[in-house]
């Protein structure tokens, strides 16, 4: 996973925060989860002068203040911002979702299992396909 720098988790959920960082160390995924509560606190990381530029976003839909589909909006209208792979990882798979989603320019979407192993199957997937994929610098 050469790849990979620092990857933005973007979730409101605690325990599927903790979740993916347990994917993330059993899978032994080498780069630094950054996390942020919702879209708001996002985008305030994002514009920190000096601050770490993910070289992925994985995102939730359903947060409060900023839901993940403002903020891929504003991620997607963004100059600077634009070129940064944009990952949903949600529980919804309403279709109206995934398509506003794509519409946006999301480079994929993912759902979140309910049941952990199924969990790290998808992370696993998610690490595999985005270490081959040349990424912005």
């Amino acid at each position: 996973m050469n790849n990979f720098r620092y990857i933005l988790l973007v979730e409101d959920d605690a325990v599927d925060v903790m979740t993916v960082q347990r994917c993330f160390k059993q899978l032994k995924v080498p780069t630094q989860l950054l996390v942020a509560k919702n879209g708001e606190e996002a985008l305030l990381q994002l514009s920190k002068e000096g601050g770490l530029m993910p070289c992925i976003i994985l995102l939730d839909i359903n947060m409060p203040k900023m839901n993940g589909l403002e903020l891929l909006q504003h991620l997607k209208n963004s100059a600077e911002l634009k070129k940064i792979p944009v990952v949903m990882l949600t529980s919804s798979k309403e279709e109206s979702d995934v398509s506003k989603c794509f519409e946006l320019g999301v480079s994929g979407y993912l759902v979140k299992p309910v049941e952990y192993e199924q969990f790290v199957k998808i992370i696993e997937l998610f690490c595999g396909y985005w270490s081959k994929s040349e990424l912005p610098r």
